[in-house]
């Protein structure tokens, strides 16, 4: 049997993703081959691809931190689910593809009755979101937060589970998105014609709890600036850099600088932040954060947001959306249409 499959040829943007057809992958001991029903696509996705980010995947690679799917196949020795049972994960990658042999420890079962697409939202983006909060930063209800990037998969999945957590948001996005941002329950500033900091500061009168930037660089700066005393600033990328609007050499200073302010005496802190590494040190978080958003969502109290749905070997498109920050909420390939 053959499959279509997503391979970053060599390091680079968008433009640097072919689509393969091979046979299907068999799964190896402790493996679980899975069949895709959705995958999302992440910045997270572009930046590993431009090899920028220290232990990213040597080119020739299938990108894809997360998916959604059946189980199709058990390796030698594996247990904990069956055949036909639904699934999901995050993967780091490999989601870009109509089957996926992924570690049985990476995947959670769900149920059958949600859709896959939305599904699909919560193994990084809503993961990410609620750890910040619940984990990282531990935030109270009535606590503030900013999130830049507001509109986006990442922003928009931070809006809504601060919005369940019952969270004062804020939210950074150009005008034409305001509308979403809102709806979400934030806030919502306009970067390009509004100073943020100051916004932030006539909003709140000393500042907020935690902030999440995506932007880095110099942008890290500004972001510490709208802190209160005790608040958090968490970098997630660097998405400036990528985008060629910063260097790498003012993306590396940003970083820096994160580590200088842990060292002063301001009453603030500032980290960076890898989900990947978070859950590899609290393995038991993953599994328990995940089934926890999956039961919020069956209750109907998270209400993720699809951009667009991509079939699979419109993979390069997908990704020029999310790069191009077009996109509101959640971008999403599926398999192939009518296969």
């Amino acid at each position: 049997m053959r499959h279509l499959r997503v391979v970053a040829a060599r390091h680079g943007g968008p433009d640097v993703l072919e689509v393969i057809e091979e046979e299907v992958p068999e799964p190896g001991p402790g493996e679980v081959r899975v069949k895709l029903l959705a995958a999302g696509v992440a910045f997270g996705d572009i930046m590993w691809q431009t090899g920028k980010v220290p232990g990213s995947p040597k080119p020739p690679y299938t990108p894809g931190y997360d998916l959604v799917g059946t189980v199709d196949r058990l390796g030698p020795g594996t247990t904990g689910f069956d055949e036909g049972q639904r699934v999901m994960g995050l993967i780091n990658y490999g989601g870009y593809a109509e089957h996926v042999c992924a570690p049985s420890d990476k995947l959670v079962a769900v149920p059958d009755d949600l859709d896959p697409s939305i599904l699909a939202c919560l193994p990084l983006n809503y993961l990410t979101a609620y750890q910040l909060f619940r984990r990282v930063g531990k935030l109270e209800r009535g606590k503030r937060v900013l999130v830049h990037g507001a509109a986006g998969g990442l922003g928009s999945a931070a809006l809504d589970v601060g919005r369940l957590l019952e969270l004062e948001m804020y939210g950074t996005a150009s005008a034409p998105k305001h509308e979403l941002v809102t709806s979400l329950g934030a806030t919502a500033i306009d970067y390009r014609s509004e100073d943020f900091v100051e916004r932030i500061n006539d909003l709140t009168g000393n500042g907020v709890d935690l902030v999440i930037d995506h932007i880095g660089g110099a942008h890290l700066a500004r972001s510490f600036a709208t802190l209160r005393p005790g608040g958090r600033l968490i970098m997630t990328s660097s998405y400036a850099s990528v985008r060629g609007e910063q260097s790498t050499a003012q993306a590396l200073l940003g970083m820096l600088r994160v580590g200088l302010w842990n060292a002063l005496p301001n009453r603030r802190s500032a980290q960076l932040f890898d989900i990947v590494a978070l859950n590899k040190k609290h393995p038991e978080w993953y599994r328990e954060d995940l089934l926890a958003l999956t039961g919020f969502l069956a209750e109907g109290k998270l209400k993720p947001v699809i951009a667009e749905r991509f079939p699979l070997d419109q993979a390069r498109q997908a990704q020029e959306r999310v790069l191009a920050a077009e996109a509101r909420g959640k971008v999403i390939l599926i398999p192939q249409l009518g296969a």
